[in-house]
């Protein structure tokens, strides 16, 4: 018997984008969310860099940020810097409500894991409280994670880790300090599935790394081996 649901499947995504054609977010032109030329003008952090928080770094020693810093995470990847069109992407998914957007920037965090290999066996989202999911709608990290997974094959749990304090957003805190004093037991994980295991904990932007660390903190209480960050973009 013919599997027709591949054929459904792209009927459905052909009728979508007749209907609502897809603009590039960096230059208007029709076809994809981000162009082939705009993809071109990305700028990709590559090697060498901070074996802990995936910065720049020559030689791949610790940075100068990093050498003091009491992390719980094992470390942080990122394969984009955070400006220009990629800048543009993740506002459009975060605070335009292009959840589309997920899917080809999870394709980018796919295609950088096949050639720069993270430890993870379960994707977990960096999640939102309550208070800014009902404000928002959605959290762009699960949309991130979920479209990872579907690549990766990597079971994704979203409703382990929860943030039980509301704070500012960390873009509008001044200095590390503030930031990590934000998200200071801000974080729980509710029960015992991810115990022993190795988390890929995923984010769209990294700045601190007061968020990421701080998560990692409550998946290691909660019994993970190892929590490494992998996020869209870094602020450099």
């Amino acid at each position: 018997m013919v599997n027709v649901l591949p054929q459904v499947t792209k009927l459905k995504r052909i009728a979508l984008d007749l209907l609502f054609p897809q603009w590039c977010v960096g230059c208007g032109r029709e076809g994809d969310y981000i162009c082939r030329t705009c993809h071109r003008s990305l700028s990709p952090i590559t090697p060498p860099v901070c074996p802990r928080c995936g910065r720049p770094q020559p030689n791949g020693v610790l940075c100068p940020g990093c050498v003091n810093w009491q992390a719980e995470i094992d470390g942080i990847r990122s394969p984009f810097r955070f400006d220009g069109v990629m800048r543009q992407a993740i506002y459009e998914l975060k605070y335009r409500n292009l959840r589309a957007m997920a899917a080809p920037l999870a394709k980018l965090l796919y295609d950088y894991l096949l050639t720069n290999p993270v430890p993870g066996e379960v994707l977990v989202p960096v999640p939102l409280h309550r208070k800014r999911w009902r404000e928002r709608g959605y959290n762009q990290s699960s949309l991130l994670a979920r479209e990872l997974g579907r690549l990766t094959g990597l079971p994704v749990v979203d409703n382990c880790l929860i943030r039980r304090q509301h704070a500012p957003p960390q873009a509008r805190t001044a200095s590390i300090g503030e930031r990590q004093s934000n998200v200071a037991g801000a974080f729980a994980c509710g029960d015992g599935r991810l115990k022993s295991k190795q988390v890929l904990l995923i984010d769209d932007v990294f700045t601190s790394g007061a968020t990421l660390n701080a998560c990692a903190g409550a998946l290691k209480s909660a019994g993970a081996v190892s929590v490494w960050g992998l996020v869209m973009a870094v602020e450099i």
